[in-house]
């Protein structure tokens, strides 16, 4: 494409560029009423309906333009390495595109070159260019005038580049005169880096314009106001970005004809920089209607997405790869699963028509409760032995994507090196469709959870964690069904408290000795507590053991009462405070499990007792009087206390009912009259919580309230509970 220069007397180009900056300055400056002229500009817009995809071509004069400021830095500072750019231009879409485009992209070429050598007005040039290009789409218009700048730009920086090595290139470059202005570069400096900022901000609108036009019009129309916003902008931003095209072509053009000695004051510095500024607050308001669009695509696929899942778990499918791809990760260019054993990268297809446990969970899943769930894994694992019982756990990390630290990098990290299992290799595959279907329909707090996929993706169980705590790898396959006939065949005993915690109190039971499980935080408690039932253990010639069980939180006063317990021998005591926190896990998944099957039957004892259990923990010391599997008597500190204190008013009673009927009927008498209350906390992170519930005590409707609690059990930065 022939881009020459006319010939002009240097004195007429001197004047023509004079009278340039100072139109230029003036228009800025005076033109006040911006409407009157975009008025004019938007009235050159006549689109034919042809469409132009102009981003290849944005592509070659972003490398041009590059390149070219580059070259700046290069000559007039110091050399640095060239960016390599991607050729996205040998398309054949885009050769024969670039032909149908090229006589345009000349004429605008020319038409800058020639009005800013007759000292035309910058703003009746560029209404010039807008007549030239009047049936094609605002965006086209801006990048077929950056293409054409684009080519006079590159073309003079190619010469200042290779002129000293390449003779035709030298011959050329002293008709342009830059060996002078090379020479002179220094007080040039200012002039060539309010160009270079200025075709940077060029760049940067002419992006963003280009990002509006590929905006998904399945997912955004002109209604949403953003994008009717930015698009009664953008033709003021093409207006002010084909302006600074000018002006930029101008000062390229005044140094050619006329030498470095044209202008070396700081003014045309000043109007090259006020454009950059102005087009800088049009840049700022573009980007964040830009970004408020990509907003709203995104709720929009959002809810599609979200839509879309449900339906998927409607259906019925031949294997779980459809389900385990739209949870995971739906496409096939990267592995998204760690291998736990291996810790090497793998597809989805390993988890192809096998049972799939979802271990969901956010990064404040404690050592506890992976420890006890990598031992009931390990020991499920040999109930493998059948092709279709094969299962895999994968973990998948929730978390807020908004916070993002080191702190939980490393924590993410530790905790994913250290699961045998399958985990998903980053938590941003988790689509936010995905983690809104997480917890609407699985009902996850952050508190963690096990869905259970059978090989067809059909769930089974949507958590699987409380049927592991309650019984470990009894319960596999872990499903509902498996879980409804584990409660069918349970019965109100003592294994069922302790089952898979110490063997001791196991032998305790079969020996058929009277054991007492006892908890709270309170030492004075504990030691009146023991050393009476120890009193009347030898009064009533009875084999007594007591075990100390703790409680369900408060950790460090926990840790006192042992050691109290320790020293002064008051009984025996379990020192790992994970037996402790599994004790009451397992004691709080009993209810979760009932209330997940929908099984919360206020009359069912078993259940009743659990209950009261749960609610005697919230409100102080307790214990369970058991004469070897069966449980005589459940009951608040205070009942059992007395109890054990009026043992002189019921002692007649053991010769004729035996000791476990005696002290069952006497503590049953005291709580008739002494009924203490009952009180269940449920956290909101729980992911089902009952509407209401039944007093175990009494039977009534129990009050709801809501409570906020801190404890300072354990200090965690609050960034991983986001």
């Amino acid at each position: 494409m022939a881009s020459g220069l006319p010939f002009r007397h240097p004195a007429q180009g001197f004047n023509a560029s004079q009278q340039l900056i100072k139109s230029d300055r003036g228009s800025m400056l005076t033109m006040s009423d911006d409407n009157v002229m975009m008025k004019q500009i938007v009235g050159t817009h006549a689109p034919d309906g042809r469409e132009v995809d102009v981003k290849p071509l944005l592509h070659l004069v972003e490398d041009i333009l590059k390149r070219a400021t580059q070259q700046i830095d290069t000559s007039l500072t110091t050399s640095q390495a060239h960016a390599e750019l991607e050729d996205k231009t040998h398309q054949v879409n885009f050769v024969s595109m670039l032909d149908a485009l090229s006589y345009t992209i000349d004429r605008i070429s020319c038409e800058i070159a020639y009005k800013s050598l007759d000292g035309t007005d910058a703003h009746a040039t560029t209404v010039s260019l807008f007549n030239m290009l009047p049936s094609y789409s605002w965006d086209a218009k801006l990048v077929l005038t950056l293409a054409a700048f684009a080519l006079n730009y590159g073309e003079f920086w190619l010469l200042a580049q290779i002129y000293s090595s390449n003779q035709l290139a030298k011959s050329m470059a002293i008709l342009r005169q830059l060996p002078s202005i090379m020479e002179h570069s220094g007080p040039l400096k200012p002039r060539f880096d309010a160009i270079n900022n200025l075709i940077k901000v060029m760049m940067d609108v002419a992006r963003c314009v280009v990002e509006f036009k590929d905006l998904p019009p399945a997912y955004i129309s002109n209604e949403v106001p953003a994008l009717s916003t930015a698009m009664a902008h953008i033709p003021t931003a093409v207006y002010w970005t084909m302006r600074s095209v000018v002006a930029c072509a101008a000062q390229i053009t005044s140094l050619t004809t006329m030498g470095h000695e044209f202008s070396i004051s700081t003014t045309v510095a000043w109007e090259l920089s006020s454009l950059a500024h102005k087009l800088s607050n049009i840049l700022d308001h573009l980007r964040k209607q830009l970004a408020t669009c990509y907003q709203h695509i995104d709720e929009k696929r959002n809810v599609e997405s979200f839509r879309m899942l449900k339906n998927l778990f409607e259906m019925v499918h031949i294997d779980n790869m459809k389900i385990l791809k739209a949870l995971i990760y739906a496409k096939d260019d990267i592995q998204p699963l760690i291998d736990g054993s291996s810790k090497k990268r793998v597809h989805l297809d390993v988890l192809r028509r096998k049972n799939v446990l979802l271990l969901i969970s956010g990064l404040d899943m404690s050592n506890d409760e992976l420890s006890i769930l990598e031992q009931i894994y390990n020991e499920s694992r040999p109930h493998e032995a059948r092709l279709d019982s094969q299962y895999e756990v994968v973990w998948v990390p929730i978390v807020d994507r908004s916070v993002q630290s080191d702190a939980m990098k490393e924590k993410f990290e530790s905790m994913q090196s250290s699961m045998p299992w399958y985990t998903v290799y980053h938590p941003s595959l988790i689509e936010k469709a995905v983690i809104r279907f997480i917890k609407e329909v699985w009902h996850f707090r952050n508190k963690p959870i096990l869905v259970v996929l059978d090989p067809q993706g059909k769930v089974v169980s949507p958590n699987a964690l409380h049927m592991m705590w309650i019984w470990g790898s009894s319960a596999f396959p872990f499903t509902s069904l498996r879980e409804e006939s584990l409660w069918r065949d349970e019965t109100w005993r003592l294994e069922l408290l302790v089952d898979g915690i110490d063997p001791v109190i196991l032998n305790w039971i079969k020996e058929g000795k009277y054991i007492f499980l006892y908890g709270g935080d309170d030492d004075e408690w504990a030691r009146k507590f023991t050393n009476t039932a120890r009193a009347v253990a030898q009064a009533a010639r009875i084999p007594l053991e007591m075990v100390y069980v703790g409680k369900s939180s408060k950790r460090e006063k926990i840790r006192r009462v042992i050691a109290t317990i320790t020293v002064e021998k008051l009984s025996y005591v379990w020192q790992d405070l994970t037996m402790i926190w599994f004790f009451w896990t397992r004691l709080e998944s009993m209810l979760y499990s009932k209330i997940q099957l929908g099984r919360l039957d206020d009359h069912d004892p078993m259940m009743q007792e659990i209950k009261k259990l749960l609610s005697y923990d919230r409100e102080g010391g307790w214990a369970v009087l058991s004469k070897g599997s069966n449980v005589v008597a459940n009951g608040h500190r205070t009942t059992v206390l007395q109890t054990l204190l009026e043992y002189d008013m019921w002692k007649d009673q053991v010769p004729v009912k035996g000791f476990d009927l005696a002290f069952q009927d006497h503590q049953g008498r005291i709580h008739d009259i002494s009924r203490p209350c009952c009180r269940f906390d449920f956290p909101m992170t729980t992911g089902r919580i009952p509407e209401t519930m039944k007093c175990p005590e009494c039977n009534r409707t129990m009050e709801k309230f809501s409570t906020f609690l801190c404890c300072h059990d354990e200090v965690i930065p609050d960034e991983l509970f986001k």
